[in-house]
């Protein structure tokens, strides 16, 4: 069993990366990747954690795509961690992370809701800061009921505390990958709102800039959903990869390797990744 998908505390998950490695061998997984979103801060931890378990530790890292309907995310895995070009690209994005944030904040005040920034950080973890921090600490404050809630009255698309931040093209994010010798995946792409035809489309255009994988299994992927992308990445020639999105307490439902019980990740994907990375 295999899981090529999850989050640790140096994004929005809520477990260090040692204590996923231990999740992962006592769940009876084989092998874990380490996607966390614009950051590779957890990497070295997660090596250092998985050289003395028997789990096999793959690198990989999730980046946000510009996407005018829904969620664009392209994983990375087998890449380069220390690629200059890489990591200051990553760190554009983190500055344009920290500017959305000082303005989601500035909206909150605004609306009413006291919130400061030290409640914001002592809901983050080692990295990345983004609005699941800022949910939980409205929650805390007792601001709102819950995550959820904190989501669809203030922090989603359209809300009124949302704020837009730099993204890169879903075309950049690809490139950016192969430039660091990974292989770029199209995560979970039921979450990009396009009828079928413009969606396959966006696909094909992904494929041509290099494009190495689909997310076809995941967990919020639906039966149909994932015969239908199975398909498209066998027409593509893309590699049908898949994952669980753990964020440890952030999902209390959903467990590592298996999601919400019925996903199973063919161990051939991740063969195929390496063989596509020449490792």
């Amino acid at each position: 069993m295999i899981d090529l998908h999850t989050h640790s505390v140096y994004s929005d998950g809520t477990n260090t990366p040692s204590e996923l490695i231990k999740m992962a061998d006592e769940r009876g997984l084989s092998a874990m990747a380490l996607t966390d979103h614009d950051t590779v801060g957890g990497l070295e931890p997660l090596f250092e954690a998985a050289a003395d378990s028997g789990v096999e530790a793959i690198p990989g890292i999730e980046l946000s795509a510009e996407c005018a309907k829904g969620t664009m995310h392209i994983l990375g895995y087998f890449f380069d961690h220390t690629n200059s070009m890489l990591l200051e690209k990553i760190d554009t994005v983190r500055e344009g992370r920290e500017e959305r944030n000082h303005e989601i904040l500035k909206r909150l005040n605004k609306l009413g809701y006291r919130l400061m920034w030290s409640d914001v950080e002592k809901q983050a973890g080692a990295d990345v800061v983004g609005r699941p921090h800022f949910a939980e600490a409205l929650v805390q404050r007792g601001l709102v009921k819950n995550r959820k809630s904190a989501f669809e009255l203030l922090l989603a698309k359209g809300r009124p505390a949302y704020a837009e931040r730099y993204r890169y093209t879903g075309r950049e994010c690809v490139e950016l990958i192969r430039n660091a010798g990974g292989i770029p995946v199209l995560a979970h792409p039921a979450t990009i709102y396009l009828p079928d035809d413009q969606l396959r489309g966006l696909i094909m255009g992904l494929t041509e800039a290099g494009l190495g994988g689909l997310e076809v299994y995941y967990a919020e992927h639906h039966p149909e959903n994932i015969r239908k992308f199975k398909r498209w990445a066998d027409e593509l020639g893309l590699i049908s990869t898949g994952g669980t999105d753990y964020h440890g307490s952030n999902t209390p439902d959903l467990k590592l390797g298996t999601g919400f019980g019925q996903l199973r990740v063919p161990d051939e994907a991740l063969e195929q990744l390496k063989t596509a990375a020449g490792k």
